[in-house]
């Protein structure tokens, strides 16, 4: 999965970039300093990668209607289209190495132990 991870092709969002997106996607509009928390890393590093996206229009800045003050980040619709682009490109990968290198039985194999593997790394 790591390797999927790290694939990127030129031009595409970066891991960083790519975990931001599918926090905001997956919980909904949260604050900067929400999403640094959740990524374990810096508010500055948060920072600049929320400004990156938000250069290339993939990430909204909203003012909280509840508290003026702070400042809520939406996904843009083309920051969602960027981010299912990403994940296409990781499934159009695995799939491919799937059909080129397993035979019929090491698939099957495989899809017997996804729901170990699965379980396991819930518990790592």
């Amino acid at each position: 999965m790591r390797r999927l991870r790290q694939s990127q092709p030129a031009g595409e969002l970066t891991m960083p970039e790519s975990a931001a997106l599918a926090r905001l996607d997956r919980g909904g509009p949260a604050t900067a300093a929400a999403l640094a928390r959740l990524e374990q890393i810096s508010p500055q590093a948060m920072g600049a990668t929320l400004a990156a996206l938000e250069a290339r229009a993939l990430v909204e800045r909203r003012r909280d209607p509840g508290d003026g003050r702070q400042v809520i980040l939406s996904p843009t619709d083309a920051g969602l289209a960027a981010l299912r682009s990403r994940r296409d490109a990781r499934t159009e990968l695995l799939a491919g190495a799937l059909s080129a290198g397993f035979s019929p039985a090491e698939l099957d194999q495989l899809a017997a132990a996804a729901p170990l593997l699965e379980r396991l790394a819930e518990r790592v």
